[in-house]
């Protein structure tokens, strides 16, 4: 079978090996859809933390049953499936506390692991939700929306709410619109004017704010100076993560989603002041996928705004440095096997 590998930083090469034989406990699948992720980009770029090469990319997928053992959801041949990437130990303090999320030995699939840019893979059953009703479009995108959904779990976000998004990507749109299926009000920071747009028009995005001209100034003005309970970071970034806490009221929370690669700097006075609760959330748990996928059996997610690009596998070749360039106007690439 054909898989496509990241030998190194900046380089793809297709590559040929058996495919895998099914094992007790496990789900032989095809690869039908890979979503190309932020993780997937950083990782073509160099700047991907805790990553190592060569490494086949790729966790955000929909899959169909091949073959399947005895198993507790009655899975079979043909079925398509929704995968959660995150390889847990279950045996581990946060897996006993049921934060699988972020268990002591995680390995995601594609990350620590090799992943889904292959015909065919295999994975533990208990990983597999059944997804019949969902199209393969949807089940490919259910994973980086549970990581927006964990996000807005774990910041408690509730009807009434004012929140503010930093970052308008793929992570930062699903904090947006669960936020908003809440009932929250969400005004949304980012320094790229075409998202800022996108999510005004398309994911209910109440208010956009540049954070190039006087975010903070804006963001009080539409507070009536009370800030927002909850500032979430979607971006990665330094500049922005430090300048988080500024939009924050007093008594509110901060929750970091996206990952810098080294460390941060905050005014311990300034966070003490407002006795601020400052959160990582990181990956999803099963609650969270199952909130997603009820989320997109209600027609509630814009899933057509969501998916700018279907690319044939192959593209993954050549588009690649495309895709991961700062001008890129898309939002989520899904590659069809």
């Amino acid at each position: 079978m054909k898989y496509i590998v990241c030998d190194n930083p900046g380089h793809f090469s297709v590559q040929s090996k058996d495919a895998p034989i099914l094992t007790d406990g496990n789900t032989l699948l095809r690869v039908k859809r890979v979503g190309i992720c932020g993780t997937d980009l950083h990782a073509y770029k160099g700047n991907q933390p805790f990553f190592s090469y060569p490494r086949i990319l790729g966790h955000e997928l929909a899959a169909e049953v091949l073959e399947v053992g005895s198993n507790q959801s009655q899975l079979k041949t043909g079925d398509k499936v929704v995968i959660m990437p995150y390889i847990n130990c279950g045996v581990c303090v946060a897996c006993k506390a049921g934060k699988s999320n972020c268990c002591q030995d995680l390995k995601v699939f594609g990350v620590h692991v090799d992943g889904g840019m292959q015909e065919i893979i295999l994975l533990p059953t208990r990983l597999l939700l059944p997804a019949n009703d969902l199209s393969l479009e949807e089940i490919a995108i259910v994973e980086p929306l549970a990581i927006g959904a964990h996000a807005v779990r774990r910041a408690g976000t509730k009807k009434g709410d004012t929140i503010v998004v930093m970052g308008c990507g793929p992570i930062g749109i699903g904090i947006i619109q669960f936020a908003k299926y809440i009932g929250a009000t969400v005004i949304v920071v980012d320094i790229n004017d075409h998202r800022l747009n996108i999510v005004s028009e398309q994911f209910q995005a109440d208010v956009v704010v540049n954070a190039l001209h006087a975010p903070m100034e804006k963001i009080k003005e539409y507070t009536n100076g009370d800030l927002a309970h909850t500032v979430f970071d979607a971006t990665g970034s330094k500049l922005a993560i430090e300048a988080g806490p500024n939009y924050m009221r007093h008594g509110g929370s901060f929750i970091l989603v996206g990952l810098f690669k080294g460390e941060l700097a905050f005014q311990h006075p300034a966070l003490h002041a407002k006795e601020a609760s400052l959160l990582c959330s990181r990956n999803a748990t099963l609650e969270d996928f199952e909130f997603v996928m009820k989320v997109l059996r209600e027609g509630k997610f814009n899933t057509h705004a969501y998916i700018t690009r279907r690319a044939n596998f192959e593209a993954i070749l050549t588009d690649f440095d495309g895709w991961a360039s700062a001008d890129s106007k898309e939002i989520k690439v899904v590659t069809v096997l």
